[in-house]
């Protein structure tokens, strides 16, 4: 089947408009006395106004960390969840319940549940874009920054099955040594950087290092000078001495690199559609959204207590190798 294709949808909002949002949800916030995560995808004007920017590894610490009772998720559902896992006495809100991810949907935990039913034994290895009810069935969770690291420390007598990415899961394979089963499943933006197309701007602008997140596919990193996940980016960035950088991730990334760095040039990688990727999950969240969800304290991630005590543990464990 035919993959979809997406062109970029972000919407132009009035500066003044944006501003004025801003102050509101702000004011919002600090009623509320709530805590605002924020991934590196989002829009612009949710990072600036977010408590903590980061990738998945960072806002687990965030997460776990958070003071006050009340926590606005703003990323895609499993991130929520997974705050909700770590924290299940607080409240946890999202702009848009709806915000979900294509990775996470291609593992089921009812599928896994048979897999493993028919292969006893397997050291679960998930990668964090699943859902709470994967992560329930898991050994051990991973981050694209932490992937590696987690993956040599699972024991040597022991067969993993690493999912939900088939592609980050190459790239451990390729960093460790390590032979491990990978599940089918990926996620469909990194999917649209093709090597063709990373190749065509590599060549317009020749100085600039490319820098590629492991979800993409081997020919696309292939081609990158740093493959890294979207928090080691921005130290790759700040410590490389190039002024011009090509970036291969969600275009939502670059807003960060971008305050972080004003007197550096990002440049989106393209797609063979696009002059960027964005994922239309993680757009779902808009400021508008964000103000509201603090006005009627809702949407909440709900998740039975079952699935939270289970989950919590391979969180923790990921969590606690992480430190050593």
């Amino acid at each position: 089947m035919a993959r979809a294709v997406f062109v970029c949808s972000s919407k132009k909002v009035q500066a003044g408009s944006v501003t004025s949002l801003q102050e509101k949800f702000l004011a919002l916030k600090k009623t509320q006395q709530a805590v605002v995560l924020a991934h590196n995808y989002q829009r612009k004007e949710i990072q600036e106004v977010a408590d903590f920017v980061g990738d998945s590894l960072g806002l687990s610490y965030a997460a776990q960390q958070a003071k006050g009772e009340v926590i606005l998720f703003c990323g895609v559902h499993f991130m929520a969840e997974t705050a909700k896992i770590v924290n299940p006495g607080k409240k946890v809100l999202m702009p848009d319940l709806h915000a979900g991810c294509s990775l996470a949907d291609s593992c089921p935990a009812d599928q896994l549940a048979d897999y493993l039913g028919k292969h006893p034994g397997l050291y679960v290895v998930s990668y964090v874009n699943c859902t709470a009810a994967v992560k329930a069935l898991s050994d051990v969770i991973c981050t694209s920054g932490n992937a590696e690291r987690i993956v040599r420390r699972v024991p040597a007598n022991r067969e993993i099955l690493f999912l939900p990415d088939r592609n980050l899961g190459d790239w451990v394979m390729q960093k460790t040594g390590r032979k491990m089963r990978l599940w089918d499943g990926d996620c469909y933006v990194h999917m649209e950087f093709t090597a063709s197309s990373i190749d065509r701007i590599r060549k317009e602008h020749p100085e600039a290092p490319v820098v590629a997140h492991p979800e993409c596919t081997r020919a696309v990193r292939a081609l990158a000078d740093e493959v890294c996940s979207t928090e080691k980016m921005v130290a790759y960035c700040k410590n490389n001495p190039a002024d011009t950088f090509i970036v291969v991730t969600e275009e939502g990334m670059l807003h960060r690199l971008r305050r972080e760095m004003p007197d550096k040039k990002f440049l989106a990688g393209p797609t063979d559609h696009c002059a960027c990727a964005e994922c239309r999950y993680m757009k779902m969240n808009t400021l508008e959204k964000a103000v509201a969800a603090l006005e009627n304290m809702a949407p909440e991630v709900q998740l039975p207590a079952e699935v939270i005590a289970k989950a919590k543990i391979p969180i923790e464990r990921m969590l606690e190798w992480s430190l050593k």
